[in-house]
């Protein structure tokens, strides 16, 4: 009999033991599986990516829930991004030029991004230049992760043989500079040392245009840049390649970049980038060079800012993760680590002052020009602006056809291009 009480109550023991197993949580039941956010861009160098890869790797560890795959699009990369997104495959979060910032604005398929800044987030500490190049129709659809001004390169050697001891302040005082530094070093009739490196693209020359009032596209769109006001610009370059002799473009010296030529000392000076400076660091380390703010035209401060943004594709089906990863991006913390090694200057000011670049000896001209600079932009349609000035203007440089007759050519041949563009 207590044999028979025993196993009762050991069976009684198993089926409550049993029962309170299926009421105890599932310990063994894996984590929700992390969203994937797709960011797609383009990398410049296997440093950069190694840098890109890094930060991300700390906002996965700060946001478990998020894994962020990164697609890099080196070839046509707007023309990917464009099919992607009429085929609804585009990724998440993706880098939006400044150069195409207004046609991907004016079409829709951007989010606006104002309804998740916060306070907290500080958007007062962008830079107004940059920032700004992202608004339309008072809404904000991206975030500028970092930037490039243009300022002048100079070489100290080359200014200290001829007793130049400072930059000009004056595009006058550039063109005196330059025909001084055109030198002949081996007296056999040729030009082995020219004053100026002259780059004759639309992305160098539209501040010129602009320092006489003129603009490169009217409030309707179209090409604007063969005014009176735009050819007084151009002619400063004109007139030093040609009637001075004192400037030289890459080709006339066998190199394929402003940087190169400088770097070589085919040049003397030449107006380049941020992006100059590690590649004439690394490439050319005993040249000993300096940087200044552009020289004013027309008692005009002047000069081009290039950018890039994130933005959110209008799409995505992750919207609050695709702005978790803009924000760390783009926020204080992640744009240190972005900005960190020098290859690009941080979009945020305090950024830019923690890390020292405001008063670094090299960034600090390319710092300062962002306060007056003009955004590389030209309309919802560029690329017809863009290849029709830089082919007409170089054949303007060369003498073949007077620069007005070129740039009005240059002018009418774009905006027929627009115009069919526009009724398709």
């Amino acid at each position: 009999m207590k044999s028979q009480i025993g196993f009762a109550s050991l069976l009684c023991a198993i089926a409550l033991w049993v029962i309170g197993c299926h009421n105890l949580p599932n310990l063994s039941a894996s984590a929700p599986t992390p969203v994937t956010i797709k960011l797609g861009g383009w990398i410049a160098s296997p440093a950069e990516q190694k840098l890109l890869k890094q930060v991300l790797q700390d906002f996965e560890a700060q946001h478990p829930g998020i894994k962020v795959r990164h697609e890099v699009i080196n070839d046509q990369y707007m023309d990917v991004i464009k099919t992607r997104l009429v085929g609804e495959a585009a990724p998440d979060v993706f880098y939006l030029d400044v150069f195409e910032a207004p046609f991907f604005m004016s079409q829709n398929v951007l989010e606006p991004l104002d309804a998740y800044i916060t306070s907290e987030f500080d958007l007062a500490d962008f830079e107004d230049t940059l920032l700004n190049s992202f608004k339309y129709g008072n809404h904000i659809y991206g975030l500028p992760k970092d930037y490039s001004t243009l300022a002048l390169f100079y070489n100290k050697k080359a200014f200290a043989a001829v007793g130049l001891t400072t930059p000009p302040k004056t595009w006058e005082e550039l063109r005196t500079y330059s025909q001084k530094l055109t030198v002949d070093h081996n007296r056999d009739g040729r030009i082995d040392q020219y004053g100026f490196g002259e780059i004759p693209e639309l992305a160098r020359q539209a501040y010129k245009i602009k320092a006489f009032g003129g603009q490169l596209v009217d409030q309707n769109g179209y090409a604007a840049f063969a005014s009176d006001a735009g050819l007084q610009g151009l002619q400063l370059a004109v007139d030093q390649y040609q009637k001075d002799r004192s400037s030289a473009q890459k080709s006339d010296v066998g190199t394929n970049s402003g940087s190169e030529m400088f770097g070589q000392g085919k040049v003397a000076m030449v107006i380049e980038g941020n992006w100059a400076i590690p590649y004439l660091t690394e490439t050319f380390p005993n040249l000993e060079f300096a940087t200044a703010e552009l020289p004013s035209i027309n008692n005009k401060k002047g000069t081009m800012v290039f950018t890039v943004a994130y933005v959110m594709n209008k799409q995505t089906q992750h919207k609050a993760e695709a702005w978790k990863l803009i924000s760390y991006l783009t926020g204080k913390e992640g744009m240190t680590k972005w900005t960190k090694t020098g290859f690009a200057l941080p979009s945020r000011k305090s950024v830019a002052q923690k890390l020292g670049y405001d008063q670094d000896p090299l960034r600090a001209a390319l710092v300062a020009g962002v306060d007056y600079a003009m955004a590389w932009q030209a309309g919802e349609y560029p690329a017809a602006i863009i290849n029709n000035f830089d082919n007409q203007f170089v054949s303007a440089l060369l003498g073949q056809q007077s620069l007005r007759q070129a740039m009005l050519q240059a002018q009418d041949e774009a905006n027929e291009l627009i115009k069919a563009i526009a009724m398709e």
